[in-house]
C-alpha cells in the first residue's frame, strides 16, 4: 500500500510536501487546483515502469498512455528546466520474495521509499539522482559533476560499498529513473541485491489501476475472445470483457464472516440492486457457438428484461467503478478519477459505500479525486458510525493560491467531523439559502 507521495516542481505544484496517504484517500477542492496533477504523478512513474526505452528517464505519454503530459518541460513547474522534477513515493510490503541486502530476508512487513530527480541537462531528460531507503539503509545513484554522459556513482549508507578489483569504471546511465544497470554488480563486490529495490518498486508499480472520468457508452452488443483483461481500462471498456473472464476464476467474493460468497458477476449484481438503480442484471451469451454478449437487467422485479443501452446513463458509468474495484488483485491501489460523474446524489453517496466496502473485504487501497459533497459526506458518517477506521481515511483540499497549488489536510475526528473545514469547500448553501429567504421576504411584501 502507498503510504507517502512528494512533489517538487511538477505542473502546477512547486512542492505539496509529505501526502499521507491511507486505506481510503480523497482529494478534494476547486477546478484547476491540481487535485488530478496528484494522480497524473503516479501514472507517470506506471507509464514508466511499462515503457520499453530503457534510457527515457520518464514516459510523458501519448494518446495510447495513461496520461499525456507532453514534453519534458511541459510537465515541469512553470517550465522551469532549471529546476528539474523532484518525485518521493513511500510504500508498505507486507511481504516479498526480496532480501535488500540483508542476507535473510527482513522481518515483513517493511516500509520502503524512493526518491528521483530528472531534469533537463544541454536539452536532454536525464537522471540526475535516485535514492531508496529501507529503515537505516539507503542505496542509489548520482550524476557525477563532470558532467560527461554515463558518468555515475553508486551512494549508500548501511551498506558497505566496495570496488572490484581493477579499473574504477564510472557506472552507467540508470536503467530510467529508477533502475540499477547491470554493471554495478559487476564494478562493486556484494552488490547483487541492489535489483531487488527496483524489482520491488515494479511490483508495486504493476499493482497500480487507474479509472479515468469519461466513460465509454453502454453498447448493444458485445464481443468476446476468451482473453482476461488486466483490468478495465482507462474508460472502463474492459469492463463487460472483465465480468466474463472472472466466471472462470475460482476465487470467490465474501463481504465478510458468515457472508455468501460471491462471483464478480453477482456482486455487482448485488450493489446495483442495493445502489438502487436496477433490480436485476446479467450477461446473456446471443448462442453458444458466438462470442457475442448482451447486459440485460431489470428496473423493477415486475418488468421486462432490457438491455442496458435502454436504461439510465448512470448504470453503465458506474459498472467500470464495481467491476475495478472487485476485479483487480487483493493489496492493488486503484485510482479513480470523479467518479461520481452522471450519477444521482443518492448513488454518490453509495459510492463511498461501495468504496469502504472494496478497500476492507479486498485489501486494497483506493485514491479518489472528486468534487462530490454527497460522496464526502456519506465517508465522515461511516467514520462516526466505525464503519471504517478513522485511521483508514485520509482527506485533503487543493486550491489554487498566487500562482500555485496548494494543498491541506483535513482533520477527520473520530466523530466523521471535519475540525478545519475550509472556507466555500462546496460553494456558499448558507449564503444561498439567505439570499432565497430574503427574496421571498421581498416578494410576500410587494
Amino acid at each position: 500500500m502507498l503510504t507517502r507521495l512528494s512533489l517538487k516542481n511538477f505542473k502546477s505544484w512547486r512542492e505539496t510536501g509529505d501526502i499521507n496517504l491511507s486505506r481510503v484517500t480523497g482529494f478534494f477542492g476547486t477546478n484547476s487546483s491540481g487535485k488530478t496533477s496528484l494522480l497524473q504523478s503516479l501514472l507517470l512513474l506506471k507509464q514508466t515502469k511499462e515503457g520499453t526505452d530503457r534510457r527515457a528517464p520518464l514516459r510523458t505519454g501519448d494518446d495510447t498512455s495513461y496520461v499525456d503530459l507532453g514534453v519534458f518541460s511541459d510537465m515541469l513547474f512553470g517550465h522551469a528546466n532549471n529546476q528539474g522534477l523532484e518525485l518521493d513515493l513511500s510504500w508498505q510490503v507486507g511481504k516479498s520474495k526480496y532480501a535488500f541486502g540483508f542476507g535473510e530476508k527482513p522481518a515483513f512487513p517493511i516500509n520502503l521509499s524512493f526518491a528521483t530527480h530528472v531534469k533537463e541537462i544541454d536539452g536532454v531528460p536525464t537522471t540526475s539522482n535516485f535514492l531508496y531507503k529501507l529503515g537505516e539503509k539507503s542505496i542509489g545513484m548520482t550524476r557525477l559533476e563532470n558532467g560527461k554522459e554515463g558518468h555515475y556513482d553508486i551512494i549508500a549508507s548501511g551498506y558497505e560499498k566496495v570496488r572490484a578489483v581493477g579499473r574504477k569504471w564510472p557506472v552507467p546511465n540508470p536503467i530510467k529513473c529508477y533502475g540499477f544497470p547491470d554493471e554495478v554488480r559487476t564494478y562493486f563486490q556484494r552488490m547483487d541485491f541492489v535489483q531487488d529495490y527496483a524489482y520491488e518498486l515494479e511490483q508495486q508499480l504493476s499493482r497500480l489501476y487507474y479509472l479515468g472520468p469519461l466513460r465509454e457508452y453502454p453498447k448493444r452488443n458485445y464481443v468476446w475472445g476468451g482473453d482476461i483483461p488486466e483490468d478495465v481500462g482507462r474508460r472502463g471498456e474492459n469492463s463487460i470483457a472483465a465480468i466474463l473472464a472472472s466466471r472462470k476464476w475460482e476465487d470467490y467474493i465474501r463481504r465478510g464472516k458468515g457472508t455468501k460468497a460471491m462471483s464478480l458477476e453477482e456482486r455487482i449484481a448485488t450493489w446495483l440492486q442495493e445502489l438502487g438503480m436496477i433490480h436485476s442484471f446479467r450477461l446473456h451469451q446471443l448462442s453458444d457457438d458466438k462470442k457475442q454478449y448482451q447486459v440485460r437487467v431489470k428496473r423493477a422485479a415486475n418488468s421486462h428484461e432490457v438491455l442496458i443501452t435502454d436504461v439510465g446513463f448512470g448504470v453503465s458509468q458506474i459498472l467500470p467503478v464495481l467491476t475495478l474495484c472487485y476485479y483487480v488483485p487483493s493489496e492493488s491501489t486503484i485510482l479513480l478519477e470523479q467518479p461520481e460523474i452522471h450519477l444521482h446524489p443518492a448513488v454518490q453517496q453509495g459510492l463511498a459505500d461501495v468504496l469502504i466496502d472494496a478497500a476492507q473485504t479486498r485489501k486494497i487501497q483506493i485514491i479518489v479525486e472528486s468534487h462530490s459533497e454527497h460522496f464526502l459526506r456519506r465517508l465522515q458518517r461511516r467514520v462516526a458510525e466505525k464503519m471504517i477506521p478513522q485511521k483508514d481515511v485520509r482527506l485533503y483540499f487543493c486550491q489554487h493560491a498566487e500562482s500555485e497549488s496548494k494543498i491541506e489536510a483535513l482533520d477527520i475526528d473520530l466523530l466523521g467531523n471535519i475540525t478545519n473545514w475550509p472556507r466555500g469547500f462546496f460553494g456558499d448553501s448558507a449564503g444561498d439559502i439567505i439570499a432565497m429567504t430574503e427574496a421571498q421576504i421581498k416578494a410576500q411584501r410587494t
